[in-house]
Parts: structure tokens; C-alpha cells; sequence
């Protein structure tokens, strides 16, 4: 059996051998046997011993391991030491984020209760939880979780929160009727109750129709485990990249260890120079590199309200094409607020009412006295559409509960799910009145008179007609109406609901969860950016509608569907329409994991916003998934790689442009890293093709990649972002790195630099091997540490300011003094093999070092010309 909503208690009962005094021992056995224990299952994790492991199957990895295997044979000490440094960091920092992202059941399970009350053989027991079975008749009260799903048997005026499945925070009124459809939303399955959510008004005695695995919480669990995390494009895009490389610098050391083998170098001289090689040509401090700019990225975006709890998801924001954002606290405020009033026979706003006019002045004093909310110094109490009400009072000076003290309640009838009106009763002008708020539909028929500034009269089918237009323009419009009316009474005198009838119509009061100031500009800078925003909310089509077209979201020729209607669609019909929807609504986390698959089935790169328990599977789906800071369940943030503490779709867009300038960074510092280390593998590769001595001992090399090369990349990495780069569309995510554009302007710098420090070397050569090898080295540090100011941007070092980094500079001049050590400090000269230098060979290295950057400069100022 399934689709318990449309389902009588009668043949419910009967399924699970039960009655309404609960199991009997045996059918008891029976379910237990049957569905086994009410708990969420876990598939196995990896150990953290295992995924430390997995961290070294990256083939650079692997050919870093082989030289230093290689070192250690050759009694290279140093080297073998920094070579393994550096593989086991990366390793422990890889390890630390994969097992900080396996923590979502966790957190899902902590949403299970405890205990449950429960109805057994006629007798009230406490049970754990974790022993409910479908059949047990649960008792709930207000306060209580619900530990299971359940059909309503007996009813009495419940209320549920379901915001942690259905995303929406209003509490939600109950019914134990049939619901006699096929197909209902989850939001609109009123007579059911589900695990996780919690009870919030009444009680009610509900039959369990799904435990563990079965409940829609279990649902989601199992969604989850099945979703896989995304890779961001920089980790494919490097990934793609180390492959490349890797092959290429294979290739470059055979051939290297081939021409010293045909030289009749020493055989394990000449693998020590080939794993020299491999060691100048592999970007060692990129991975550590990239991890410390995407961290001074994160604590960028942190102080700009977004957490990032996956380091590579920086980069990931700046590829993003699609965000999927909620409704309800992102893109609103997630506060009620009151919009138009129809009062007196016409439609006004909120801050327009007139308290010497009669009938507007019974408006206001109904909705603050037929109420039960406070809002006081900002603390709000109770619930959000009183709320509203109580601050519309505030707009006129009229604090509530100084109000209420002085017309005091006398009586009261309060709400329930099947009248759907509250009545008070109070001492007001010298007359015993009974205020009462309500459905439209069902207070309309209930009057008999209508209050305007000429005075009370009986209300006309015309009237009536008018207020149903009204009521209809506004529920368009995605408001939310009440209606108020009064009565007054020969005395006081307890209430019931017959006296519910007769009354005086005053008006109608319309609110709104209003979108956020910045939401409509944010929104706008996304399409500017090449972004296209789609709102997926659980909230009904009309409401969802009226705001997205507020805010830009709605535009021409867009259409906003259900979930029933994305239901009905085949996959086929989904991709034909899916540019064209940007609105979703009534959803469930199946359909959010169904729209994001959609979208990368095109390529795109998504985004998704989510709070509820509901969106963990589409936020760990995304490509980014982006948790509630201020509203999302810890579920929900777990399984994010993105936390919002200001729940804002405003800085979701900040942080996309933060992300954007990350990976202009990034790719400067692997420019940086690989352009110089291009001119080390040619100015090897020409002196073993010449048969000239090796240009850099091992050692040289390992200074140089490990020292002058970490600091100019990590100050390249903290370059200011551009301004305009949201004018500019989201980059392909499948475009590799390595370019045709990008691989010429390597191959073109690191060939400059390649072409001075063979002139520092043959004059080097001169005065004998050690001193060619030593000014080759000097000038290559030196000139790879002014080609950091190169690396900066696109532009010139005149348009990017000289200045403006201070960074680069802080590097630079670090960079020079440690040189400098290394070639006049006495120990140290002989720990790095360096020979004593003239003072016009130190000048000529400045020199050499120098002119690659201002040719290079050069270059960008003609390409800067050319494109105006």
C-alpha cells in the first residue's frame, strides 16, 4: 500500500493489523519482523587511513616518488627529503578535507527523537524511537518530534513545522480527512505527518505508515548516499593538466638520461640528472600553491558572509552558469509584512491608513486585539502573519501589548484547521465586541452587514462581488488575505461558534514575504554575468511567481511549473523546456536532484541554495551547494560546500565574482610556475643536445622551485580582483588550462628567459664549468623573481599599477636577499655549489635577469594597443 493520504483509516488500520488502541503482541512481532527498526542505515565509509593513501595515486605524485627514490639511492639527502616533504603535506592536507565533507548522516540522524509515545494494547508507553513500527498508533502533543510518518486518525487542531523537508517555515494545520487524489505534493499532504518535523500546536493520535529507510527523511538519506560530489572544474581542469604534463615530462627525461647515456655519462649520473629534470619540471609547490590562494580566498569571502567549507568550491563559484536558489529567507526576507488594505470600498497601502476614519480605525484594532503575537525591541513571538499585523500597529505608534492591557480580553474562541477563524471578545467603545479574523472564503459567508464611513448598513451581493475581485487581485498578486469582521453582543457572555454568524464586514488586510531590498540588482548582475537564476521553492506557484517576476527572475516568454507538472514531463520534454522554466514550485528533493542533474546533463556548471534536510541531496548533487547560515538545518550544511551567514542571494553573486578573480589568479600563478620552469627544461635540454655541461646542479633546482618560485606565485595569488569581471560570461568549464593562447604565452616567456641565462652561462663558462653553472643558476632565480611582476594579469605592470601589490613586492625583495645568500654567504656557497663571482659578472646577472620583464612588458603594451 501506498499514497496513505488517499487512503481510509478503516483499510490503513487493517493493513498493518492494527486498531486505534494500537498493536497487539503478536501483530506487534509481526511489523517488527517485517520492517525491522525504526533507524536511518549507513553505507560503509572509507577509513582515514585509506583515503591518506588515495592521495598519492596523481601521476606527478607518483614521478615525484620515483625521484626521490631515485635521490636516496644516489645519497642525495637533501633533495630525497623535500621531495617526500612535499607529496606527504599534500597528502595530509587532501586527507583533512575529504574527511571534514563526510559528516551529513550524521547530522541526519541527530534529527530523529529520542523517544515516542505510542499506543499499544490500549496502554500509553514510552518507547525508544528506534522500536516504532508502521501500525503503532502514535500520540502527539506540541513540543513533540515526530519519529516516524504517519496517517492522522484523530485530529485536534494540529499544527507541524516541516520547513527541514519542505523548506517553507510556516507551520502547517492538519486535517484527519481523505484526501481523494491520485497525485498530492508533500507541502499539501495535510493529513499525514512526517519524521523529523515537529509539532508546534494541538495534538493528535496518528497511525505509522513508514519507519527508517522508508520515511521520506529515509528517502533523503538514501538520496544522499547515492549522491556523488561533484569534482569543481579547477580540480578536473588540473587533474587534466598533471596528466599532460606528466607525459610530456616523461618524454623530456628519457630523452635527457638517452643523450647522457649516448655521451657516456656515468649511468647513475645520468639518472640523477634526468630526475633533476623531472624535479625542475614539475610544479611541486603548485598543489600547496593553489590550496593557499583558495584559503586567502575563503577568508576574503568569509568576511563578506560566505563560508567556504571545501577549498576548491572558490574556484568552482567563478565557473557557475545556473544558480538554484529558494525562495523563503534568500531571496525574501523570510517576514511577513503587510502590503494593501481594502477598507472602506478601497485598496490602499499599508502605511496609508487614516485612524480618524471609523471603519480604518476598526481595522487596525481588530487585527492587534484578535491576535495572540508580540513583537517587541525586534524578539518576535508567534505566529509570522500575526506577527505582520502586530507591526502594521507599530507603523501608527500602537504598541500591542499596552494595548491589549488597555482593552482587555474577555473571551475567546481560538483558531482551528476546520473552522479556519479566531474570535475575541472585548469591552470596546462602551459595547461588548467580538472581533474575528479569518479564511476569506469562509467569513464571507457568515455576513450579513458592511462597515463604511457613512455608517453600517447590510452588505449586497454587489458588495460582495467587490470584495471576492479584491481578494482575487491580491492572491494573484501572491498576497496572502485575511479577512476581519465584528459583532457586537447584548453582553458578555462565553463564546461559542454558533455565535460565529452575523457579523460586520471591516476589510481586508493583504501580506507578503517581501524579496530583499538587493535581491532584484543581484539578480540582475547575474544575468550581466552570463548567470542564469531559477527560483525552486516549495511554496505555491502564484506566491513563487509574483516574486520571481519582482525581482527579474520571471521574465518574457519564462514559465513557472509544480512539481506535479515536472512529474508528468519525460526527460526529453525536460531538456526541450528547461532553459525556459525558471520557476519551480511545491518540489520535492527528488525533483531538485532531477532539475540540477538536467542542467549538467547540458554542461553547465550549478548552484544551488538550499536550508531544509530536503535540499541535502541537491546541495550535495550541485557543483557548489550552498547552505542557510542564519535558517539551514546543520544537515543541510553539512552536505553544502558553501555556508551563507547572512542567508543572502546578494552574496552568492559576490562570491561568484570573488571566485572568478580566484581563478585568474590561479591560472597567473601556474603561468608564473610554468613558464619559468620551461626555461629551466630548455636551457637543460640545449646543453645536453650541445654537449655542454650540465647548466644547474640538483640542488640548484630544488632552490629554485621550492624558494624563488612559492613566493611570487602565492603573491600572484592575492592580486586584487577586477571590477568588471561580472560583465564577462562564466568560462567553459571542460576548457583545459593549458590553452593554445595560454601554452603560446608560456612557451614565448619561458623561451625570453631561457635566452639570458644561456648568455649568463656561456660567459659563465669562460672562467671554467662551476662558474657557468653558478651565473646560469643566479639568473635564472633572479630573473623568475622579476617575472612574478610579469604574471600579475593580463595587462601591463603600468595599468595593473606598480604598486598596487604589495605583495609582490614583499617576495620580490625576500626572493633577491636569498640569493644573494646563497652566493656570498660563506657554508652556504659550498651547501649550493656555487663558484666566487667577479663584481661585472654580479652586474651582468642583474642585467640578464632584468631584460626578459622589460621585453615581456614591451610585448603587453604593443598587444594593449593593438586591441584598443
Amino acid at each position: 500500500m501506498n499514497n496513505f493520504f488517499n487512503k481510509s483509516i478503516v483499510d490503513i488500520l487493517k493493513f498493518f493489523n492494527s486498531t486505534k488502541n494500537g498493536l497487539s503482541k503478536d501483530g506487534l512481532h509481526k511489523n517488527s519482523d517485517l520492517y525491522g527498526k525504526n533507524i536511518l542505515n549507513e553505507k560503509k565509509k572509507k577509513s582515514t587511513v585509506q583515503v591518506f593513501f588515495e592521495q598519492f595515486k596523481d601521476l606527478l605524485v607518483i614521478i615525484l616518488i620515483i625521484a626521490g627514490i631515485v635521490s636516496m639511492f644516489a645519497k642525495n639527502v637533501e633533495s630525497t627529503i623535500v621531495i617526500f616533504a612535499v607529496i606527504i603535506l599534500n597528502a595530509i592536507l587532501g586527507t583533512i578535507q575529504h574527511v571534514k565533507a563526510e559528516q551529513s548522516l550524521n547530522s541526519l540522524k541527530a534529527l530523529s527523537a529520542p523517544n515516542a509515545k505510542v499506543m499499544r494494547d490500549g496502554v500509553k508507553l514510552e518507547i525508544p524511537s528506534s522500536e516504532v513500527v508502521p501500525g503503532d498508533i502514535l500520540i502527539l502533543e506540541a513540543g513533540d518530534l515526530v519519529c516516524a510518518d504517519g496517517r492522522i486518525i484523530e485530529n485536534y487542531s494540529l499544527q507541524v513545522n516541516e520547513s527541514a523537508l519542505t523548506g517553507e517555515s510556516e507551520s502547517v494545520t492538519k486535517i484527519s480527512d481523505l484526501i481523494d487524489k491520485d497525485e498530492v505534493a508533500l507541502g499539501d499532504q495535510k493529513n499525514m505527518v512526517f519524521s523529523s518535523s515537529l509539532v508546534t500546536y494541538g495534538r493528535a493520535l496518528v497511525v505509522v505508515t513508514a519507519t527508517g529507510m522508508n520515511t521520506e527523511l529515509g528517502k533523503i538519506a538514501t538520496l544522499m548516499e547515492q549522491t556523488q560530489e561533484k569534482k569543481t572544474p579547477l580540480q578536473i581542469t588540473l587533474d587534466d593538466f598533471s596528466k599532460k604534463l606528466a607525459i610530456i615530462i616523461l618524454v623530456i627525461c628519457a630523452i635527457v638520461f638517452g643523450l647522457s647515456i649516448y655521451r657516456k655519462m656515468p649511468i647513475i649520473e645520468s639518472l640523477m640528472f634526468a630526475v633533476a629534470l623531472a624535479v625542475a619540471a614539475i610544479p611541486e609547490a603548485l598543489s600547496s600553491i593553489v590550496t593557499i590562494v583558495l584559503a586567502i580566498g575563503t577568508q576574503k569571502m568569509a568576511k563578506e558572509n560566505a563560508i567556504i567549507k571545501s577549498l576548491k568550491a572558490v574556484e568552482g563559484l567563478g565557473s557557475v552558469s545556473i544558480i538554484c536558489s529558494d525562495k523563503t529567507g534568500t531571496l525574501t526576507q523570510n517576514k511577513m509584512t503587510t502590503k494593501q488594505l481594502y477598507v472602506d470600498g478601497k485598496l490602499i497601502n499599508s502605511e496609508d491608513l487614516d485612524l480618524t476614519n471609523e471603519v480604518h480605525n476598526y481595522l487596525l484594532t481588530s487585527s492587534i486585539l484578535c491576535n495572540d503575537s508580540t513583537s517587541v525591541d525586534g524578539n518576535e513571538i508567534g505566529d509570522p502573519t500575526e506577527v505582520a499585523l502586530v507591526n502594521l500597529g507599530h507603523i501608527y505608534n500602537i504598541k500591542e501589548i499596552e494595548f491589549r492591557e488597555k482593552i482587555e480580553r474577555l473571551r475567546e474562541i481560538p483558531f482551528d484547521s476546520d473552522r479556519k477563524l479566531m474570535s475575541t471578545l472585548h469591552d470596546f467603545n462602551d459595547k461588548t465586541t467580538l472581533f474575528t479574523k479569518g479564511a476569506f472564503d469562509v467569513l464571507l459567508d457568515r455576513l450579513k452587514y458592511i462597515k463604511t464611513s457613512s455608517g453600517i448598513r447590510e452588505i449586497t451581493s454587489e458588495d460582495k462581488q467587490n470584495i471576492i475581485d479584491v481578494n482575487m487581485e491580491l492572491s494573484q498578486n501572491g498576497l496572502r488575505v485575511l479577512a476581519f469582521a465584528y459583532k457586537e453582543l447584548p453582553s458578555v457572555k462565553d463564546i461559542t461558534i454558533e455565535d460565529e454568524f452575523g457579523y460586520t464586514f471591516i476589510g481586508l488586510i493583504s501580506m507578503i514575504d517581501p524579496p530583499r531590498v538587493e535581491s532584484a540588482e543581484a539578480v540582475k548582475d547575474c544575468i550581466s554575468a552570463g548567470i542564469k537564476p531559477i527560483m525552486i521553492t516549495g511554496d505555491h506557484k502564484i506566491t513563487a511567481s509574483a516574486i520571481a517576476k519582482q525581482i527579474g527572475i520571471l521574465r518574457e516568454g519564462d514559465m513557472a511549473i509544480e512539481g506535479l507538472e515536472l512529474n508528468r514531463m519525460s526527460e526529453d520534454e525536460l531538456m526541450e523546456k528547461l532553459e525556459h522554466i525558471s520557476v519551480y514550485a511545491r518540489v520535492s528533493p527528488e525533483h531538485k536532484i532531477r532539475i540540477v542533474n538536467a542542467w549538467q546533463n547540458k554542461g553547465k556548471i550549478v548552484a544551488m541554495t538550499g536550508d531544509g534536510v530536503n535540499d541535502a541531496p541537491a546541495l550535495k548533487q550541485a557543483d557548489i551547494g550552498i547552505a542557510m547560515g542564519i535558517t539551514g538545518t546543520e544537515v543541510s550544511k553539512d552536505a553544502s560546500s558553501m555556508i551563507l551567514t547572512d542567508d543572502n542571494f546578494a552574496t552568492i553573486v559576490k562570491s561568484v565574482a570573488n571566485g572568478r578573480n580566484v581563478y585568474a589568479n590561479i591560472k597567473n600563478s601556474i603561468k608564473f610556475l610554468l613558464s619559468g620552469n620551461t626555461s629551466a627544461i630548455i636551457a637543460v635540454l640545449y646543453a645536453s643536445l650541445a654537449a655542454l655541461p650540465a647548466p644547474f646542479a640538483p640542488v640548484h633546482l630544488l632552490f629554485i622551485n621550492l624558494v624563488t618560485d612559492s613566493l611570487p606565485a602565492i603573491a600572484i595569488g592575492v592580486e586584487k580582483g577586477r571590477k568588471d569581471i561580472l560583465k564577462e560570461k562564466p568560462r567553459d568549464s571542460k576548457e583545459s588550462i593549458l590553452t593554445k593562447g595560454f601554452i603560446k604565452e608560456i612557451a614565448f616567456e619561458g623561451i625570453v628567459i631561457t635566452i639570458f641565462t644561456l648568455f649568463a652561462f656561456y660567459i659563465g663558462l669562460k672562467s671554467g664549468k662551476e662558474a657557468a653553472s653558478t651565473m646560469a643558476f643566479s639568473t635564472l632565480c633572479l630573473a623568475r623573481l622579476f617575472h612574478g611582476f610579469n604574471c600579475r594579469g593580463k595587462q601591463s605592470i603600468f595599468k595593473l599599477g606598480l604598486f598596487t601589490n604589495k605583495y609582490s613586492w614583499y617576495a620580490f625583495i625576500t626572493g633577491v636577499v636569498l640569493v644573494n645568500i646563497v652566493l656570498f654567504v660563506p657554508g652556504v656557497t659550498d651547501l649550493f655549489e656555487v663558484a666566487p663571482l667577479s663584481a661585472s659578472n654580479v652586474g651582468l646577472i642583474y642585467l640578464f635577469a632584468f631584460l626578459p620583464t622589460v621585453i615581456i612588458q614591451i610585448s603587453k603594451m604593443i598587444r594593449e594597443s593593438i586591441n584598443k
